[in-house]
């Protein structure tokens, strides 16, 4: 049965439609919940600028080396937009 009351294609037509109900759940304190795990995960060492220096690593040891042809179709993926650009004008940057 549509939100409409109307029956859907292939379903029987009802003379008096099923109730529909709202149904609206605040999980506003489940993430405050979930978020605080995920402090108490990380611990008091965990250093947020530390860990964005070693993604920003990671990346550049990710796109060094790259032969002529994954320089091209990395360029390529940047000027569509599907990479950010980084660094300077190769990849290694």
């Amino acid at each position: 049965m549509s939100s409409h009351g109307r029956a859907l294609p292939g379903e029987p037509d009802r003379p008096d439609p099923l109730p529909t109900v709202d149904l609206h759940i605040d999980l506003s304190s489940h993430e405050l919940l979930r978020r605080a795990h995920v402090l108490d995960a990380l611990g008091p060492d965990w250093d947020p600028v530390e860990a964005l220096r070693g993604e920003e690593a990671a990346y550049a040891l990710l796109y060094s080396g790259l032969s002529a042809e994954q320089q091209r179709v990395y360029d390529d993926l940047v000027s569509a937009g599907v990479l950010p650009r980084r660094g300077g004008s190769d990849a290694a940057a």
